[in-house]
Order: structure tokens, then sequence, then C-alpha cells
């Protein structure tokens, strides 16, 4: 069906308060899951990060690849393991990490947000040391346990982004660490997406995942909570499952270090960097500072 002039225009006088008020933010983006995947997806995930470009936003997009590495390391033929949900990192295994993410995903995100004009700017979190990382340990039955080479970033410093956003570039990080002793980690992508968007000051923080947001009483109910506080999401924190844990973390992360905003969309919806951006209605769900007394920011759970 063929949409009228009319409703596009009325889309278009939507989105201006949002332009208006987000002109030059800062956004954070963690790009991962079927978003990265489908190619429809990551052509319409590319073109939405060039029109937030266009219409006056910083874009910066942090991203994993957790598929491609595991199907890298099944060709070739290295074991992969996981636990407490991390990923068994050997030296072996980081080679492999390294290169996927850093020589074949980045160079793909780049060369997508590229066709449209020279604005996507390649990096890793080892460039110019813009994450210093420790090696983690994974907790079972309350005991640590060593996972190789994968590590919790310690220390930001985000100078070479902010100056590729100041030349009107769109940085593209892996989520690669380095030590002090220059030992190479890797790194949860959505950890190092709010721990970039605090380093940045950053106005949002948003999370591509592939579910439509945070559920109110998930497996019970598909209802999904459109907004909470800093408050709220840390109460419901020991109750999410392994898979949600690390994103509505990362949210909870980036509001308690003064990100405004910060937001879980799926990102199996085409175009849902707009649709969160620039409609009135927003999408998925949307975690703002603040505490359970501030009436104006209560949200029904």
């Amino acid at each position: 069906m063929n949409v009228t002039a009319g409703v596009k225009a009325g889309t278009l006088i939507e989105a201006l308060p949002w332009l208006a008020r987000f002109h030059g933010a800062t956004v954070v983006i963690k790009y991962g899951g079927n978003a990265m995947t489908e190619e429809s997806l990551k052509q319409s995930f590319a073109e939405d990060v060039v029109f937030l470009r266009y219409a006056g936003l910083k874009p910066v997009i942090v991203h994993g690849g957790g598929p491609q590495i595991s199907a890298h390391l099944d060709r070739l033929g290295i074991e992969s393991s996981f636990t407490a949900g991390l990923r068994v990192t050997t030296p072996e295994a980081m080679e492999v990490v390294r290169m996927v993410l850093v020589g074949q995903v980045n160079r793909d995100v780049v060369g997508l947000i590229n066709d449209h004009g020279p604005f996507a700017v390649g990096m890793s979190g080892e460039d110019a040391h813009l994450f210093t990382a420790i090696r983690k340990h994974a907790l079972v039955d309350g005991e640590p346990v060593d996972i190789g080479q994968v590590g919790d970033i310690v220390k930001v410093e985000a100078g070479a982004v902010r100056a590729l956003l100041d030349n009107g570039r769109i940085p593209v990080v892996s989520s690669i660490a380095r030590s002090d002793d220059g030992t190479v980690y890797n790194v949860n992508a959505d950890t190092a997406a709010a721990e970039l968007a605090v380093a940045l000051d950053a106005d949002k923080l948003v999370v591509l995942t592939d579910v439509e947001g945070l559920y109110a009483d998930w497996p019970d109910s598909d209802e999904v909570i459109g907004r909470l506080t800093g408050d709220q999401l840390a109460e419901l924190l020991p109750s999410l499952s392994s898979g949600m844990l690390p994103k509505m973390g990362a949210c909870l992360t980036a509001v308690r270090g003064g990100v405004a905003q910060a937001h879980v969309l799926d990102g199996r919806t085409p175009h849902a960097l707009l649709l969160e951006v620039f409609t009135d209605e927003g999408i998925g769900t949307m975690v703002v500072p603040g505490s359970k007394d501030e009436n104006d920011r209560e949200v029904a759970l």
C-alpha cells in the first residue's frame, strides 16, 4: 500500500522536536545479534546510523561478534566452551577472537556505513589505550574460575574517539581491550559500550538485541516494560536471565555514570534506531536515572 504524502509529512513533523532535542547529542550504540547477521537488517542499521549523522547527532558504534567468532573457531577446529555464560578464551582462541572482531566484523560494519559516505573509522579497544582491562574470573558455585583472556574494563581513554567525532566521523569500536602489561582481552561488548558512553558523557546508550525489550514477567508474559528508573532496574537485576543480565547491567552502569537515557531495542525491527530516537512513542525499554520516589519517573512493573 502506498503511503500518502500527508502521512509522510506527518512523520517528518513528529520527528521535528526530537531532531531539535538531540542535535549534537552523542549516542553510543551497541551493535549485535540478528541485526548483525541478516543482510537486510545490516543495511537498515547502516542507513539509520548515517541518518543520525546527517541529522546532527554523533553516533558511536561498539560491536561484538559472538556468532562470527564461534563459526571461525569451528572452522579451525579450535574447541570453544562457556563457563557461567562466558567464553573460555585460551591464547589460541584469543588470536581468533582478535582477528574476527578487528579484521572481519569491524571491517564489515565500516564498509556498510561507508557505502553512504566517508564517515566510519574502525578501531579496536586496544588503539590509543581506549580500553584497559584486568583479567575476569567466572563465578561457579560462588568460587572464581579462570576462563583465560576475558577481561573487565577498568579504564577508558576516550580522547581518540572524541577526536573522530569532532572531525565528523563515526567511530566503530571492536570490544577488545589490553592490560597494563600488554595482555589482550576479550571484553563484553554491552559492558564496553556502557563504559564508553560514560567516558564520552553521552546523551544516550542504545543496546540492540534479539528481544523486544525487558519483559515484565518472562516467560509468563510478553509485556515489555517501557520505562523504569535505575533503582527499579537494580532491584530487578538479580532475577534476570543470563542473556539479559549484561545488557540491562550495561544500562544501569550508563545511567548511574551520568548518561541521561539507556535503551534496549529489538534489532530485528527494521530502522529500530530511528523509531526510538525520532518518534513520540519510541520502542523497547528505556532506563533513566533516578529513584522510585521521583513520581514523574515511576513505572508500573
